[in-house]
């Protein structure tokens, strides 16, 4: 009996995640150590956002293009996480 496919949403909440912390942190770096970034707190806290909800879409598309169950895009051949 084939196995259902696994939900792609934990991937992509992973993904969201990680890329809003490291979106964050390195707005923060940034105006800390630069001149060039001048946004306080919330201002990173909100300007992060925007990579993350980029993330949500790009996992949205990749759940149609890769390896069923997950955001990847690459496709099921390239994947080295591909188990028939």
């Amino acid at each position: 009996m084939p196995q259902p496919a696994p939900s792609a949403l934990p991937d992509i909440a992973e993904r969201t995640l990680l890329t809003y912390l490291e979106a964050f942190l390195g707005l923060l770096l940034a105006g800390s150590t630069t001149d060039i970034v001048d946004l306080n707190f919330l201002q990173s806290a909100a300007v992060a956002a925007i990579p993350a909800g980029l993330t949500v879409l790009k996992g949205v598309i990749g759940t149609r293009l890769g390896q069923i169950g997950t955001a990847s895009w690459l496709p099921h051949k390239s994947d080295p996480t591909f188990r028939p």
